[in-house]
């Protein structure tokens, strides 16, 4: 296999070659091997005309192609498209739209749309291991995130109704960060019904290990932690730190994160939140030590076992992210 891009134009014309494609998703989806998705058979044969595999276990979907099984599959866009697809979202610090997708690859914003919710489908987290411990202190905080009021006049309602806070219409979101040293923070986050108690401390108890170091605002909902962390807060209305009693780390993802929802996509729908969330907190966590390439890789790694269609796109499905 050729040396790897190093940057887009690299990728783009590295993968206009339909071999260097093949080779390359082969290498990173079976490393030790090409393996039938349906029976994990390594006794296969390759046809070389149709650029697939045959299985010579007797099965339905003997016949496969590299897509299969993939965030890819049943796509008539070519790899080269979805790879340099990949290669931006991957690498755009303030998120990339369809509409540039579309106009970089020449295909519609429509595919585009979807190839770029498939894509951060592939940024979820799996199976995660608890936050704390000797690992760092954690940071926890909430924010809301929705459209702007029109007006003046119609936030000030906006505020009367919702207690002074202008939530309504808006989503909350949880954000916690686990402290690794000056810039190696790792973030997840979720959308929650409200701020309640309730919402807020389940999830806090499922992602950080009993004793560790929790620090919040002084909101109501992190009332209770003690009995099971060493639990700080910090009063915002009075000051923003006291010593390493803060949430600053939190406040600075909640400005990156706004800053591109609010500058590249602009109008995010409610229940598509969660996937815009999968996708900063994939880049955040691996801002560090890696470099575009690593980026790429590792998420194209990622892109197998996991499928979403364009029906449950569009048919507003209560889908969350679940940690």
């Amino acid at each position: 296999m050729k040396e790897a891009p190093k940057t887009l134009q690299e990728t783009i014309i590295y993968f206009a070659d339909p071999e260097n494609c093949l080779n390359f998703m082969v290498a990173h989806r079976w490393p030790h091997g090409v393996v039938c998705p349906t029976c994990n058979s390594k006794d296969l044969r390759f046809i070389s005309t149709r650029r697939m595999w045959e299985c010579k276990n007797k099965h339905p979907r003997r016949q496969f192609s590299i897509k299969v099984g993939t965030i890819f599959e049943d796509s008539p866009v070519g790899l080269d498209k979805w790879l340099a697809a990949l290669w931006m979202v991957a690498n755009c610090k303030n998120g990339i739209s369809s509409y540039e997708v579309g106009r970089a690859l020449g295909v519609t914003q429509k595919t585009a749309w979807f190839m770029v919710h498939r894509i951060r489908l592939a940024m979820q987290n799996g199976s995660l291991l608890k936050m704390g411990g000797s690992g760092g202190a954690v940071e926890v905080d909430e924010t809301y995130i929705g459209g702007k009021a029109r007006n003046m006049h119609f936030e000030k309602k906006l505020r009367m109704i919702d207690g002074g806070r202008g939530t309504v219409g808006k989503v909350a979101v949880l954000g916690l960060l686990q402290r690794h040293g000056k810039g190696k923070s790792k973030v997840r986050l979720t959308t929650i019904p409200n701020t309640s108690r309730e919402d807020i401390q389940p999830i806090i108890r499922k992602n950080v290990k009993a004793g560790s170091e929790v620090y919040t605002d002084s909101h109501s909902g992190y009332e209770g932690l003690n009995d099971e962390y060493f639990h700080e807060f910090v009063n915002h209305a009075e000051t923003y730190a006291r010593g390493k009693v803060h949430t600053n780390g939190l406040e600075n993802f909640w400005s990156l994160l706004k800053r591109g929802l609010r500058g590249t996509y602009v109008s995010v729908e409610p229940f598509h939140l969660f996937r815009y969330l999968d996708e900063q907190s994939f880049r955040y966590n691996n801002r560090l030590d890696m470099d575009d390439y690593d980026r790429f890789s590792k998420l194209l790694k990622k892109v197998a076992g996991k499928r979403v269609t364009y029906s449950k796109l569009t048919g507003k499905e209560g889908e969350t992210t679940a940690f």
